[in-house]
């Protein structure tokens, strides 16, 4: 395989896995994606994954506003014995709350842990320390 050929597929399926990099930061996407290329590409992979990762990561980080309204709302926690993890949905018994202003996202506390949620599908894309 041709260093050319390699990195078209690197960067070809690092964008068409986006969603996997839903939950990641630019930090997180770039260090997923360089692991993810340098699996498929050595060396050269890890450098273009690393740099892809990086764009999709940044482009799915949540704004700041969203967090702060999120951290001033008030609302009960549930307690749930499933781990919660960032790209896995929540339980369906979980009540979500919309984020004041941010119709793309939901929220809960779970465990006491402040966790913002995709509504459509439920999944953990943040969970607030």
């Amino acid at each position: 395989m041709t260093n050319r050929f390699a990195v078209t597929l690197i960067a070809a399926s690092l964008l068409a896995s986006g969603a996997a990099f839903a939950q990641s930061t630019t930090v997180e996407g770039a260090r997923d994606g360089a692991r993810a290329g340098g699996d498929v590409g050595g060396p050269v992979g890890a450098m273009v994954g690393g740099t892809v990762g990086a764009a999709v990561g940044a482009g799915l980080e949540i704004p700041n506003a969203v967090i702060t309204s999120v951290q001033g709302e008030r609302a009960p926690s549930v307690v749930v014995q499933e781990r919660v993890i960032v790209g896995e949905p929540l339980p369906p018994d979980v009540e979500l709350r919309p984020v004041p202003h941010y119709t793309q996202y939901d929220y809960a506390v779970v465990n006491d842990r402040r966790v913002i949620v995709e509504p459509r599908t439920r999944k953990v894309i943040k969970i607030i320390e």
